[in-house]
């Protein structure tokens, strides 16, 4: 035998008849998980981690033409659901305090601070703590068979009557989340009409800064925008 004939042989038995070598396809490691909408596989365990919770967020904007739109949309892209968005002026002319209420994990409550910081409106931003004094305000406006029984129910939740007629009475709470829902689901029994709820509003306790380098007690606020890290 020659030697290529040898080395033709040696060749042979070296690849297998059926693909290349290395174990079988059902004995190779297999990725788990699941791919997210950017096409990333998820770890399961890892994600179990993060679970969603709901965050404050308040951001000082300048006042311009579509700064809430820009700010609404800017989440809305990154598939974030806001709860509940209110903005109004504070004690700086040309400024606008917005307060969103976001249910996310922390990884995306995280995203949704830096990528507001970005926009060229926000001034500064950041979540507020568990201990903020919060409200929100609702109006009312419900059958007025029994005008005796809403006038008790608006003052055992600590409401006021706006408007009283002989079909319907409207009127006008005030109050954190919990408030809020109990006091709607005591005047469900007269028949809801119309409801409009503001969502909530907040600032932190005491001296503390609402949002970073602001300077509560006084009109300072921050005139350049904060800095974050991407």
């Amino acid at each position: 035998m020659s030697s290529e004939d040898s080395q033709a042989n040696n060749s042979d038995e070296e690849i297998p008849k059926h693909g290349l070598q290395g174990p079988h396809p059902d004995e190779r490691p297999h990725p788990t998980g699941r791919r997210n909408s950017q096409g990333i596989r998820i770890d399961p365990e890892v994600e179990a981690e993060h679970s969603p919770r709901r965050a404050v967020i308040s951001a000082l904007v300048e006042d311009e033409p579509g700064v809430l739109s820009r700010v609404s949309g800017l989440v809305s892209r990154r598939q974030f659901n806001i709860e509940s968005l209110t903005v109004g002026p504070t004690t700086v002319d040309g400024h606008s305090r917005l307060t969103m209420v976001v249910e996310e994990p922390d990884p995306g409550i995280d995203q949704i601070e830096k990528q507001l910081a970005k926009l060229k409106p926000v001034i500064a931003v950041g979540e507020l703590d568990d201990d903020m004094v919060r409200t929100e305000l609702v109006l009312l406006k419900v059958e007025g068979e029994e005008p005796d029984k809403v006038h008790a129910v608006t003052d055992m939740y600590e409401g006021k009557t706006l408007d009283a007629g002989p079909r319907t009475i409207t009127v006008q709470l005030t109050g954190d989340e919990q408030k809020i829902d109990d006091a709607v689901d005591a005047f469900r029994q007269f028949g809801i009409i119309e409801i409009a709820r503001t969502g909530q509003t907040a600032l932190a306790r005491g001296d503390q800064a609402t949002v970073p380098g602001e300077e509560p007690g006084t009109s300072g606020e921050p005139t350049t925008p904060a800095n974050y890290d991407d």
